[in-house]
């Protein structure tokens, strides 16, 4: 029984939520073949795993989680938070790449 078949297509769908794009995520995709993504706050590493082979049909070699707490802000003298996110370093099998949209500028 594969993974697909454990987790419905729908929630596959719903645990990637953007790519997460910054200068060290464009760093360890060039050096490492790892792509970074927001994903759902409770999604397990076999669930993204899962996520990525079936939107992008690529097979995934590893996945790493990173649960980033939200920071604590003043607005004026009100004190407020900033929600968290979960992020996941995916690193793919050799050979594979994920195509992700983005134009390079000239």
């Amino acid at each position: 029984m594969t993974t697909t078949t454990r987790a419905s297509k729908e929630r596959l769908i719903n645990i990637l939520l953007a790519p997460h794009v910054s200068e060290k995520s464009a760093r360890v995709a060039e050096e490492g073949g790892q792509y970074v993504f927001r994903v759902a706050g409770d999604a397990t590493k076999p669930e993204i795993k899962a996520a990525v082979e079936f939107m992008f049909d690529v097979k995934v070699r590893s996945v790493r989680v990173l649960n980033q707490v939200g920071k604590r802000k003043r607005f004026g003298r009100f004190e407020g938070r900033r929600s968290g996110t979960k992020k996941a370093y995916v690193r793919l099998q050799e050979g594979q790449a994920i195509e992700l949209g983005g134009v390079e500028a000239p």
